[in-house]
């Protein structure tokens, strides 16, 4: 059995009963029930639909996402969540480019790394060579100035761990940032990668080994083996290329408004609604939120 969600911005609520209809009949469908009113849905079907993607793109158009999974084991049991463009509405590295006046310069890199068209590891080093010499008292006034928190990120924390969950935020950005956002949004440990200062000044380096694509790989087998869960328990999310290995590993892996180039090669793709439709897509109702 699979289980059909249709879900839509939280702020627009913009998902109408007519498609929610229109969809189950076309799909021979279950009952329809509603996570939230006007925001999201699901009904369960018997296999999954061929014209799926036909249908999505419609759905696209519409501003609605449609994101069909597995019945069984729906709920997980741990989350694996990316920090930059995912649990935070910002690039760190991005962010600290600009106050050091090389904005334009590291952006550009971060947006070709990200869509994997650059080697993570070389452009990392790249860009934080960029930053050479930087006061690392800024670090702390991007932290407060700069970087702010994508939606929904607190209720699907609180309310995965409310239920059992496990939530690990690991980032090819730096520790000097996931440690503040892991805290804010009470996850359980965070990984990163660490910027090198001497004398109250960025190194423009950062240590060895550099933590990219299969390090995230590498925090998913460990930590699930630690607390003797399976890949199909884990719910990974994340928008770059450097997110592909644990969003394929995962049980359930979420491209949240990710890069075309990602999006394309995940089967759970999430472009209007904000991190509560993690929630959703594991059968969670808005009433089941801990908000925060």
């Amino acid at each position: 059995m699979f289980t059909v969600v249709l879900l839509t911005s939280p702020e627009t609520k913009g998902l109408e009963p007519a498609l929610v209809e229109s969809l189950r009949n076309a799909w021979g469908g279950g009952d329809a029930i509603w996570l939230s009113p006007d925001e999201a849905a699901e009904f369960a079907v018997a296999k999954m639909p061929g014209n799926l993607w036909e249908v999505w793109e419609s759905c696209q158009s519409m501003q609605v996402d449609l994101v069909i999974v597995p019945t069984e084991a729906r709920k997980k049991r741990m989350l694996l969540a990316d920090m930059d463009s995912t649990m935070i509405q910002q690039e760190c590295i991005d962010e600290l480019a600009d106050e050091a006046g090389v904005g334009a310069r590291v952006k550009d890199i971060t947006a070709r790394a990200m869509n994997g068209e650059l080697n993570f590891e070389g452009a990392l080093r790249e860009r934080v060579g960029l930053l050479k010499g930087l006061d690392a008292g800024v670090i702390d006034k991007v932290l407060a100035e700069r970087i702010t928190l994508m939606p929904g990120g607190k209720a699907l924390v609180a309310t995965m761990k409310a239920h059992g969950a496990t939530s690990v935020l690991v980032s090819g950005g730096f520790t000097a940032f996931t440690a503040q956002v892991a805290q804010a949004l009470g996850f359980d440990e965070n990984r990163a990668n660490t910027l090198i200062i001497e004398d109250g000044s960025l190194t423009g380096q950062v240590a060895e080994p550099i933590l990219g694509k299969q390090a995230k790989v590498d925090a998913l087998e460990q930590v699930t083996a630690r607390l003797g869960l399976a890949d199909v328990d884990v719910i990974a999310v994340g928008d770059g290329a450097n997110d592909l290995g644990m969003l394929k590993r995962a049980g359930l892996g979420v491209a949240l408004h990710a890069k075309p180039a990602v999006a394309a090669e995940c089967d759970v793709r999430i472009n209007n609604g904000d991190l509560t439709s993690l929630l959703y897509v594991q059968g969670y109702t808005k009433d089941d939120f801990i908000l925060t």
